[in-house]
């Protein structure tokens, strides 16, 4: 069998997302595979080396799973021509620099969002990228689950008819860190640190709304901090400087409205974390991560307001279930081996560094349409082409 060997320089790795879902669920389940097969004797086989700045945790974690290659000197990995991409999964505040660092040693890139803080920093890291000739990417993770690939489908088949309108909620209640240990790390609610979750969330919106519906063109949002105090990793309490919530509306060619509440201040009454609904002239969708259910236009209900009397209609009864019809695999993982042949077959990807870029502009703009109070149109990106 062939192996066509790819260095992967994975920085970030010690936190949570880059350790669960880039290195164990992604490239170490790549290689336990047998690496991505390109035919029948030819596969490709990413050969990762662990970067931290915490010796004793990433040498931890390079032990934990049996990996030789780690080290502390991201200078000395991006410097070695046997490695070629240059993975990064650390906090956002240190991504622009470390990726422009990456770009300017040849390595392809790819990465967790947000790329930047900032539109002009995330546009000069996809116009480096371009003139330095090296491939980019950008997760966009949402797209390859379950329950969205079947609502793709659903659109690709017409299912909908003309669509009218969407509406997305997500979050969850994270606690406060004082009476129970808070599911998040404490920078996440200081504004200084990068955190908020228009920056963390809006950027999958873009990338879903864009890839889903259609291209985004304006946005109103507001933003509010529910949970003014919340308690660190110590225990101590601090001032929660960035919002903890955040509601948008969009508008999209074609007249399509989506709606989008991210909260970390919600307590859940739904199928999952996230669902989108998808309202269309011929059926509705009600997509979650891993299932998606249906009502056609003729399995409607003939619904009634009629306050005086209890409602007789069980309306979830009267949705029907997407079948799978294929096997899915892990998000992340299915990323990963795109991005994989991208690099070594040339073979197309469609998220890169302007896709990144773009997802930056929208967080951008939302907050601008919080502060200012104002709807704020989303003009078209390009890297300087």
């Amino acid at each position: 069998m062939k192996k066509h060997r790819v260095g992967v320089i994975m920085n970030g790795v010690t936190g949570r997302m880059g350790q669960n879902q880039h290195l164990i669920r992604s490239v170490l389940a790549i290689r336990d595979q047998g690496g991505v097969r390109v035919s029948a004797d030819e596969v490709i086989w990413p050969d990762p080396i662990l970067v931290g700045r915490d010796e004793d945790r990433v040498r931890a974690l390079a032990k934990a799973h049996d990996l030789e290659r780690w080290s502390t000197d991201l200078d000395t990995c991006l410097a070695d021509p046997a490695d070629t991409i240059y993975f990064d999964a650390q906090r956002t505040t240190q991504r622009a620099t470390a990726l422009a660092a990456a770009i300017r040693a040849g390595k392809h890139v790819y990465c967790e969002k947000p790329v930047a803080l900032d539109l002009t920093t995330a546009l000069d890291l996809a116009r480096a990228a371009r003139v330095a000739g090296v491939k980019s990417g950008v997760v966009a993770d949402k797209l390859f689950l379950p329950g969205l690939v079947k609502l793709r489908r659903l659109i690709d088949a017409g299912f909908f008819g003309r669509i009218i309108a969407a509406r997305g909620e997500f979050g969850y209640w994270v606690f406060e860190g004082d009476r129970e240990p808070s599911q998040r790390p404490s920078w996440n609610y200081r504004a200084e640190d990068g955190g908020g979750i228009v920056f963390d969330m809006f950027g999958h919106w873009r990338y879903l709304v864009d890839h889903i519906l259609g291209p985004v063109r304006s946005v109103s949002c507001l933003g509010v901090t529910h949970i003014p105090t919340r308690s660190d990793e110590e225990g101590i309490a601090y001032e929660a400087t960035a919002e903890d919530a955040a509601f948008a509306t969009l508008t999209l060619d074609g007249g399509i409205t989506v709606q989008m509440n991210s909260s970390w201040a919600t307590r859940v009454y739904r199928d999952d974390l996230f669902t989108l609904q998808v309202d269309g002239t011929e059926g509705s969708a009600v997509a979650s991560l891993f299932g998606c259910r249906v009502q056609d236009r003729a399995a409607t209900p003939r619904a009634l307001w009629n306050p005086d009397l209890p409602n007789e209609i069980d309306f979830r009864a009267g949705w029907t279930e997407v079948p799978n019809n294929e096997t899915f695999d892990n998000g992340f993982k299915a990323q990963w081996e795109l991005f994989l042949r991208h690099v070594v077959l040339d073979e197309p990807f469609a998220w890169d560094l302007l896709e990144g870029a773009k997802a930056v502009q929208l967080a951008e703009l939302a907050l601008c349409s919080w502060h200012e109070r104002r709807w704020v149109d989303v003009p078209d990106l390009e890297d300087g082409r």
